[in-house]
């Protein structure tokens, strides 16, 4: 089952490629559903089956398929490794993406690239699952990989335009800027372990071989790679410009598959991780400086689909914050809520600009409420959820993280979360009521949404409602059961029941003044932002890291090419290129003067050599 679950995406993805560029008369639109949403559908089925085996106290699961690369000490097969932390990555990895699936299949289906789309799509799917199920690192690296061609291809997909082509580049581009970090730490961590074994159980079993300064490298340049996939700064620009993609390759990325990578990478280390618990802390600053950073963005922001990315890298943030501060079960966890509502805010998203005939401008929408009834009430939930508002997912898995940070007395990175998690209420607020409640400027046509498109939302709202109880603690009636499962090496910190009373009841106040300031600001008239001050400005334009990125690195990359190419390889490279030419063509003529063709200069030639082989002898035998 571990393996069909990877490998049916594969061969959807092969199979719905072969169809689309043959000229088989079949009825396309239900032949690509059929299979697209089907095989999705049937490793979710998997997935579950796969969780319910480990739920019932199996051990980890290994499979062999064969062995690839057998050189001296190195020994990579393919295999797929199936634990309690790869299972409850699949379970949601293939539950929301059939659902996001489901909704692609009515969001796209007027497009004359439908069988591509879904090409495309299944292959997203199965690259994640074989990042997740990988037995070793070298076949995770290889779905690490094939994730980030799968976005390229999808971001890209309406090629026609080209601001879409440079969206899709700068998402692979920096992506491998990360992946260069990545691949080292796997070189030296090959190196360290001298040869014994390359698989995680292997390293883990033998990480002691390994000093501490060597590992914090490792570690460091791991986490470099997370930086690229899961778009922390200073990698992280890539994410917002990537919704140049179709709204549900937005859904699949940010809430099911890439970004995610990153998070369950550092995760699957953590045996690597607690040995160095300085490189953790510096993960941890990173992820609280992006959560603030990208939700002061959000808060500027007009594009509902970028106000979603900017919400998703502040997210990750919340992550990076748990599993940098060793509390890995936390930051699972809050990969794991997230999925539900951020894949539901996208979708209702989607739904919106489906009907708006492709609007994105949140000011320009206005009055949906009635006319969008259910994407309305589910988005609330969602919004609620994200938000932290208690009894809705997003409550438990942040404030988890947040009690961490402050159970483990980093009150600075407490502090920053505590902020971010206002200005979060604010600005997903601030979208809610600019779409659903302002007054409209215009009367709106909406274009019917269907219902694929809409009832995926209300599974996607039960769940953003519901799964944070997976996660319910002591101190408020449960049992940890999701950290309990999870078994990940949590460093532990001791708190009493009345601080974590005392922090949740702050996240919660600090929820509802940002959903009151949004109110206030924008549920009746909604009003963008002007840029009367040098704050609004900045934040309107993103701290211009764009254009300091293109000032720092891109003109002077430029300037250089330009400088090798009108100057280096002109009068350098091709000077030194021709004067061989020049050399070689004067030696040719040269040599072509005792080639002349008149037999009397041969003749002249062959005298002169007998005459001097002559005098040789002579010399040789004393004579001269």
């Amino acid at each position: 089952m571990i393996s069909l679950i990877v490998v049916l995406p594969f061969l959807s993805a092969l199979f719905i490629t072969v169809v689309y560029l043959s000229n088989t008369q079949v009825k396309r639109y239900a032949f690509y559903t059929l299979i697209g949403v089907g095989t999705p559908a049937v490793s979710a089925v998997l997935s579950l089956l796969v969780a319910a085996q480990l739920l019932q106290g199996a051990p980890t699961i290994h499979q062999t398929l064969f062995s690839w690369v057998n050189i001296g000490e190195l020994n990579i097969e393919v295999a797929f490794m199936a634990d309690r932390l790869s299972v409850v990555m699949i379970a949601f990895i293939t539950l929301i993406g059939t659902l996001i699936h489901i909704y692609a299949a009515g969001y796209m289906k007027e497009d004359p690239a439908y069988g591509k789309f879904f090409a495309y799509f299944n292959l997203f799917m199965g690259s994640m699952l074989l990042l997740v199920l990988a037995d070793n690192p070298i076949m995770m690296f290889v779905g690490w990989e094939l994730v980030g061609l799968s976005s390229y291809l999808l971001i890209g997909f309406y090629h026609h335009e080209s601001a879409n082509i440079s969206a899709a580049n700068k998402a692979f581009i920096l992506n491998r800027v990360g992946d260069f970090g990545y691949i080292m730490a796997l070189s030296l961590l090959f190196i360290s372990l001298e040869g014994n074994g390359f698989t995680f159980d292997a390293i883990e079993a033998n990480i002691a071989l390994i000093d501490t300064t060597t590992l914090s490298i490792i570690g460091a340049l791991l986490f470099m790679g997370a930086m690229g996939k899961s778009a922390q700064i200073p990698l992280y620009v890539w994410l917002p410009d990537a919704m140049a993609g179709p709204t549900p390759v937005s859904a699949l990325i940010h809430a099911a598959t890439m970004v995610t990578a990153g998070v369950y990478m550092v995760a699957r280390y953590s045996f690597l991780y607690v040995e160095i618990p300085d490189i953790g802390l510096f993960i941890a600053s990173i992820g609280a400086a992006s959560a603030l950073f990208a939700a002061l963005i959000a808060c500027y922001q007009s594009d509902i689909k970028k106000i979603l990315a900017y919400s998703t890298m502040s997210q990750l943030g919340y992550m990076f914050i748990a599993v940098g501060l060793g509390a890995y079960s936390s930051g699972i966890f809050h990969v794991f809520t997230h999925a539900f509502f951020k894949a539901l805010l996208f979708m209702g998203a989607g739904a919106v600009i489906i009907a708006l005939h492709h609007e994105q401008n949140i000011f320009k929408m206005g009055g949906l409420k009635k006319e969008l009834k259910l994407v309305y009430i589910t988005m609330f939930v969602a919004t609620l959820a994200i938000s932290g508002i208690p009894p809705f997912a997003g409550f438990f898995s942040k404030d988890a993280i947040l009690v961490a940070a402050f159970a483990s007395e980093h009150y600075f990175i407490w502090g920053i979360g505590s902020l971010t998690a206002m200005l979060t209420a604010f600005y997903m607020f601030r979208l809610l009521f600019s779409v659903f409640h302002a007054q409209a400027e215009t009367t709106h046509h909406l274009h019917v949404v269907p219902k694929s498109m809409t009832y995926p939302l209300i599974l996607l709202a039960f769940g953003s409602a519901t799964v944070g109880f997976l996660g319910l603690n002591e101190a408020y009636g449960g049992t940890s059961w999701f950290n309990t499962f999870l078994a990940l090496p949590d460093v532990m910190h001791h708190i009493s029941h009345a601080t974590e009373y005392m922090l949740g009841g702050l996240n919660v106040i600090l929820g509802l003044i940002g959903m009151s300031l949004a109110y206030k600001m924008f549920a009746t008239q909604a009003r963008e932002a002007q840029t009367d001050s040098l704050l609004k400005k900045v934040l309107i334009n993103k701290f211009y890291i764009d254009e300091l990125y293109d000032f720092i690195i891109i003109k002077p990359l430029l300037l250089s090419s330009h400088f090798i190419a009108k100057v280096i390889d002109p009068k350098i490279f091709d000077g030194f290129m021709n004067l061989n030419v020049w050399g070689y063509t004067s030696a040719a003529a040269l040599f072509s003067k005792l080639q002349n063709g008149k037999v009397r200069f041969y003749a002249l030639y062959i005298l002169a050599g007998v005459s001097a082989m002559s005098c040789y002898m002579l010399f040789k035998l004393g004579v001269l």
